[in-house]
């Protein structure tokens, strides 16, 4: 007989719950953040397509998941976009907007793995 599962560990199977439990998905507005977009980071000139991106992500469905806290991700993004876009990005640069496109739920992956869906 298998011994009793020790819930006092805290990596204890019992408090894992159902393994393969369905959780629901959280359906985003298909016509996006109608939340004020906020300013952009001081620090640096940006550029008028650089605030056009920067208004169109904060704009975008995801945006309605975010804070405060999502604008240096947003507008490191919004960098690295830029410089892919002139050919000056280095292979980092292209990696991190990468991670920072999943980090905020811009690709269809990463959706499902926050849990998200645009709703049709």
């Amino acid at each position: 007989m298998p011994a009793a599962r020790n819930a006092t560990k805290p990596h204890s199977r019992a408090h894992r719950g159902q393994m393969g439990a369905r959780v629901p998905l959280l359906d985003l507005p298909s016509e996006g953040c109608s939340l004020p977009v906020p300013d952009m980071p001081a620090g640096r000139e940006w550029t008028n397509d650089e605030a056009d991106r920067w208004a169109e992500l904060w704009s975008s469905p995801q945006a309605t998941q975010w804070d405060e806290t999502a604008r240096g991700t947003v507008a490191c993004l919004v960098i690295y976009e830029s410089a892919i876009f002139a050919g000056t990005a280095s292979a980092w640069q292209a990696q991190e907007a990468r991670y920072a496109t999943e980090a905020l739920g811009l690709t269809p992956k990463s959706l499902v793995a926050l849990g998200w869906r645009i709703a049709e």
